[in-house]
């Protein structure tokens, strides 16, 4: 296991993989695992006292969604609301999984339908919400997720330009798409709250993951608070980022790593990720139908409904001007980017108000 936590440092460093979350990963993982160093026991070991503290109840990973709002920008969103649907498209991946995890299970491993949930949420390219959700129903499968989760955030720029290129045909590659309305402060003030109502009327468990996301963004929008929404996206995010992924790392023990569902796990992410990316683009394509002409969708936007931001609007972007270099798709692809996070984050209150129970 020290091993696999130089390996993780490597990724990180060599190869560029996440290294902001990964490096401390990678080393928590390096840490835990020293014989007699006792860094992931209680009371005084330092690695199972940040999990305890903040890893294991959810704490640290509802932070990292302030952060993220306070980060967001869901002006483009806002000004083409159908592109939500893109990023709801995307979360077939999540769900998708399930069925996968059944199919693995006929193959001689044993993942229950809690475990299912938590492998899925990878699916949406999401690290935060993974912890969270693996947090509430599968705690013995955090280090995994994890790391897979986040590593597939990493690989998307490697991942996607393949699937986007066998599903759309050049000339749905050429679409060029005007660059959305600017939104006034008032519906970017408003957005936030209204997110938040929603959740509260139509899903509760999500209010967690979406009440941070809310708070951090409505802080940044009003303006009135700037010393506050500076430090949720700057000082707090560096802070618990590292603890977050220190915590993680501290759950990378060969009982917990060293089994036949590990690999399956690494397995069901990539096929999660992957089907996601489908269901983006093949809804872009079926919205195309019922649009009129001057009105369609370039479909590559719709890969970046899931939750990888900005990094899966950018691979948009740039598959789309491998093409034609004076088509930007940057701006129309956030607003599925965005969405996407919103998505997961629902997929999430799914699962948990599902299954959280069971425990």
């Amino acid at each position: 296991m020290i091993a696999v936590g130089f390996l993780i440092v490597y990724l990180a460093v060599g190869k560029g993989f996440e290294p902001l979350l990964l490096i401390p990963i990678g080393f928590g993982t390096i840490l835990v695992n020293i014989v007699g160093a006792k860094m992931g026991e209680l009371p005084d070991g330092m690695l199972a006292i940040i999990y305890h503290a903040g890893v294991g109840n959810e704490f640290f990973p509802m932070l990292i969604f302030m952060g993220i709002g306070a980060m967001t920008d869901f002006g483009p969103l806002i000004a083409n609301p159908k592109t939500a649907i893109l990023g709801g498209a995307a979360q077939f991946g999540v769900f998708f999984t399930l069925f996968g995890v059944a199919v693995m299970n006929l193959f001689g491993l044993n993942y229950n339908i809690m475990q299912a949930c938590a492998i899925g949420i990878i699916g949406g390219a999401d690290g935060p919400t993974s912890i969270y959700v693996s947090g509430k129903l599968a705690p013995e499968l955090m280090g995994v997720i994890a790391v897979a989760a986040y590593s597939y955030m990493a690989l998307v720029p490697m991942i996607q330009p393949p699937i986007m290129k066998l599903l759309t045909s050049k000339k749905e590659r050429l679409i060029k798409m005007p660059n959305p309305r600017a939104v006034p402060k008032m519906e970017k003030v408003l957005f936030p709250l209204m997110l938040l109502i929603l959740t509260i009327l139509l899903l509760p468990p999500a209010a967690p993951l979406i009440g941070m996301l809310a708070f951090g963004n409505f802080v940044k929008e009003s303006g009135a608070a700037q010393r506050l929404s500076k430090t949720m996206e700057n000082e707090l995010m560096n802070i618990v980022s590292i603890v977050l992924s220190l915590g993680v790392g501290s759950q990378m023990t060969p009982e917990k790593i060293i089994k036949g569902e590990s690999v399956g796990i690494i397995v069901l992410g990539l096929i999660a990720f992957a089907v996601a990316t489908a269901g983006g683009l093949l809804m872009a394509k079926l919205m195309n139908v019922f649009l009129p002409k001057g009105k369609k969708i370039n479909p590559l936007i719709g890969s970046a409904g899931v939750s990888a931001v900005p990094m899966a609007a950018r691979v948009a972007n740039k598959v789309g001007q491998s093409e034609d270099p004076s088509n930007f798709l940057l701006m129309n692809a956030m607003g599925p980017n965005v969405s996407g996070v919103i998505g997961t984050a629902m997929a999430a209150g799914v699962f948990i108000a599902t299954y959280g129970g069971l425990r």
